[in-house]
């Protein structure tokens, strides 16, 4: 508890004594460092943020988006999502592979280059991102079950007990089981892909090449006139898909820099992981959101709505259109294991974050407790304690309360990119005063202007997030609520414990700790033997994993 103590008296101690606090902040992590174990190997980190990235926003979600807007905002809008996140990620990277000590967060990394106070509104803001994240993947996942007519109750249960032993167990098991997961879902994307194509073609059973039949105007067309008519409407549907998109994405980017504590030969993996990681999304996201929009109509009463069944998946709706019989149900069945890997990478997460701040005095001492196998198990259960918010599915339209929680969770993460994005910049700040910017072990590409670039974006999409419900005609007060509820609970979190411990607004470049933990992370990478390839076939597995 010493290190703890220190901290709450650095911070109170106010501006005198930031640079103190901040060796706290930073000894914490270096001082617990052997409560968490590095069993995660290059080919799980990269899976589990796959596994993250393609789930329900793709295979369920993209529903929505189609049915409201159109294909075209739906493809523009996944597009122009994946440009602001690969700048996301490519921040998340440079730092997590400059220090990538046990226990780490997001959290963790804004308290220590940016401001404490940040950093504690930032954490909850993650434990109650990931929280909703886990309960829309359960409900999700009882969407996809009611298909055959299920009894939800139980399958929520079910899907929700299964994501919790996966994450109690050690984590090589975890690792193990997401990519597991990851793989089921990534095959089963690659052959929509395949399939969408053919069916374009006119090689499905009713031989009706569709084409791009569905982008011509009036058949239905290509995008949706959203609010008002005109141009203006037209523009209105391709931001509101890009808002929507967001969704899918979504603390995605995150996944790898939260695992990268536990990850083995952390300098070498987490560089490949985030170099891979937006190419495999532009193939997933890019092709088959195009694809989707050509052979499924939005016009189609079955895509996801306040009133539609467990077909909502426009993939099944697909091959039901095509006539293929049987294989609507393998692929219900291979999008609901898409669900479980999603909620199981979003409670990995949310609990490796409500950890981290216990360990820095953020959040209550007993979510630091481990297993023997150095689970973080209370901060597990705290997570998981979220998704029994799915059984409001019970009383509820499934498709209503998966619009709850994604919208929820949808302007959470965009609060926590805006606090990555700015702390990257007072990261290579510091980094820059101390003449210590070209010896990053992991630089990335147009940097700094990519960051300003999805600063700015992401805060634009932040503040219009619900500009629908500024409509007269559309007012809604719960739609509201789900669009802003977030921003109100983030500030009071910020200014309350920054009036509290009366920390600085922020801190200066000078008094950044970029010192601590560094030389323990650059013995373990000189310690990391890289495996040599002994054929082609080798030289493939180590490419792709």
């Amino acid at each position: 508890m010493g290190e703890k103590d220190d901290l709450s008296s650095a911070e109170m101690g106010g501006v005198h004594n930031v640079t103190h606090t901040q060796s706290n902040v930073a000894g914490s992590l270096v001082e617990n460092s052997d409560q968490l174990h590095r069993g995660m190997k290059s080919r799980h980190i990269q899976f589990m943020a796959l596994g993250g990235a393609i789930g329900t926003g793709l295979f369920v979600g993209s529903g929505a988006i189609l049915s409201t807007l159109g294909p075209l905002p739906l493809w523009l809008g996944y597009l122009s999502m994946m440009s602001v996140v690969y700048f996301v990620m490519n921040d998340l990277g440079e730092i997590a592979t400059f220090l990538p000590l046990k226990g780490i967060s997001i959290p963790y990394f804004v308290s220590r280059f940016l401001d404490p106070s940040l950093a504690f509104a930032a954490g909850w803001n993650y434990f109650y991102a990931y929280g909703m994240l886990v309960a829309a993947e359960a409900t999700a996942g009882a969407i996809l079950l009611d298909y055959w007519k299920t009894l939800t109750p139980v399958w929520i249960t079910i899907i929700l007990i299964v994501v919790l032993v996966l994450n109690i167990i050690a984590v090589e098991v975890f690792g193990e089981a997401e990519f597991w997961f990851a793989s089921i879902k990534l095959i089963t994307i690659m052959g929509l892909i395949i399939l969408g194509i053919v069916l374009m073609c006119g090689g499905g059973p009713n031989h009706d090449a569709v084409g791009f039949r569905y982008w011509y105007p009036n058949s239905p067309g290509a995008i949706n006139e959203y609010m008002v008519p005109g141009a203006t409407g037209r523009f209105l549907a391709y931001w509101k898909g890009f808002i929507k998109a967001g969704f899918a994405f979504i603390t995605s980017p995150e996944l790898i820099a939260l695992a990268a504590g536990e990850t083995v030969a952390p300098r070498r993996n987490i560089p490949k992981a985030v170099k891979r990681f937006i190419w495999r999304l532009a193939l997933f996201y890019g092709v088959s959101t195009l694809i989707l929009g050509c052979i499924v109509p939005s016009t189609d009463p079955r895509l996801l709505s306040g009133s539609s069944n467990a077909s909502a998946s426009p993939w099944v709706i697909a091959i039901q259109n095509a006539g293929i019989g049987g294989l609507n149900h393998v692929i219900n069945f291979a999008i609901l294991t898409s669900a479980w890997s999603a909620g199981n990478a979003f409670l990995y997460s949310g609990s490796r974050v409500i950890y981290s701040m216990s360990l820095t005095g953020q959040a209550p001492k007993i979510l630091s407790r481990t297993t023997s196998k150095g689970t973080p198990y209370a901060a597990v259960l705290a997570t998981w304690a979220f998704g029994l918010l799915s059984y409001l599915n019970v009383s509820n339209s499934g498709a209503t309360v998966f619009n709850w929680f994604s919208n929820i969770s949808t302007i959470s993460g965009f609060i926590a990119w805006i606090v990555i994005l700015v702390t990257y910049i007072r990261f290579r700040a510091a980094m820059n005063f101390r003449g210590l910017l070209q010896s990053l072990p992991f630089r990335t590409p147009l940097q700094p202007y990519g960051t300003y670039y999805a600063l700015f974006v992401i805060s634009l999409l932040t503040i219009t997030n619900g500009f629908e419900v500024f409509f007269p005609s559309k007012w809604s007060v719960n739609d509201f609520l789900a669009a802003y509820i977030t921003l109100p609970i983030f500030l009071v979190l910020y200014l309350g414990h920054k009036i509290w411990f009366r920390t600085r607004f922020y801190i200066k470049k000078e008094d950044i700790d970029v010192d601590t933990g560094v030389k323990e992370m650059d013995d373990l990478a000189a310690m990391d033997v890289p495996p040599v390839a002994k054929n082609w076939l080798e030289k493939v597995w180590f490419w792709l994993a």
